[in-house]
């Protein structure tokens, strides 16, 4: 699953982190890693490898693929109405979008205005589009929000819709502009592994850039996303924050219960094409 950036460890916590590292290498063997190569962002290696595809801006963000792997898949609630067929057909999201949209995310801090620029990243700038188009982004929380740094969103609310997107990735872009402030980015665990989750950069995080985080959009106004509580910090098992896993496979059922208050996306929807 799409995996959000982490901000860099501490100094003292490098040497710790190097040693942790080689022992869940030793440990988990052939597993694939998800985070960059780069011995500053070694802190979650070994949270990370044996995960699906989901790269975190700078490490994997806060969720243990193997625990997360073997995280049972909660039905829905009786009676919980059926969601719309087109969240459940990844294929036939398939639109070319503008060159230049705009979105409009309503959400419980205020509109985020989202500029996107389909040079800036085509691919990226599509999936966007069309996540928008069939109404993907609905009472939808940022579900990981780390202060100075970024705010993540894109798992949806309902586990059946996660369950057709989770393996609906797309190819990667290259990094044509860099992960500034306002900057919007979909998260990734490697090569050709974007599937729903974005962030937000709060700060300048071009750091980010030669790990291939490819900006697809730009933050009209960052007042909204300033205002994100994020007060629950970094994601389990990491962190005290919400669980990757368990909002897969339980949705906001779960975010609602056990941190009632995260923000969400209220709806989002294309206020202009062609032009900003």
């Amino acid at each position: 699953m799409p995996r959000g950036p982490n901000p860099p460890p501490g100094a003292r916590a490098v040497a710790r982190v190097a040693a942790l590292s080689l022992l869940a290498a030793l440990a988990l063997g052939g597993c694939r890693s998800e985070e960059p190569d780069d011995s500053a962002f070694r802190a979650a290696r070994a949270e990370a490898r044996g995960a699906e595809p989901a790269r975190a801006a700078e490490a994997p963000p806060a969720e243990d693929g193997v625990a997360h792997a073997q995280a049972p898949g909660n039905p829905p609630p009786t009676g919980t109405p059926a969601p719309d067929p087109r969240l459940l057909r990844p294929a036939a999201a398939n639109e070319q979008a503008p060159e230049r949209y705009t979105v409009e995310l309503t959400t419980t801090e205020g509109p985020i205005l989202i500029d996107v620029t389909r040079a800036w990243a085509p691919l990226g700038a599509d999936r966007f589009y069309n996540l928008v188009k069939i109404g993907f982004f609905e009472d939808m929380a940022f579900f990981r929000v780390i202060e100075g740094f970024m705010a993540q969103t894109g798992l949806h609310g309902d586990p059946r819709v996660n369950r057709a997107w989770r393996t609906a990735s797309i190819q990667d872009d290259p990094v044509r502009q860099s992960n500034t402030r306002g900057r919007v980015t979909f998260a990734t665990s490697g090569a050709n592994s974007r599937t729903t989750q974005f962030f937000i950069n709060f700060g300048d995080n071009s750091r980010l850039d030669g790990m291939g985080f490819a900006p697809f959009g730009q933050v009209r106004d960052m007042r909204a996303v300033d205002a994100l509580h994020a007060g629950y910090g970094e994601g389990a098992p990491r962190g005290r924050g919400p669980s990757q896993g368990r909002i897969q496979s339980q949705g906001n059922a779960y975010l609602r219960q056990a941190f009632p208050e995260l923000d969400y996306i209220r709806s989002a929807r294309i206020v202009s094409e062609g032009g900003q």
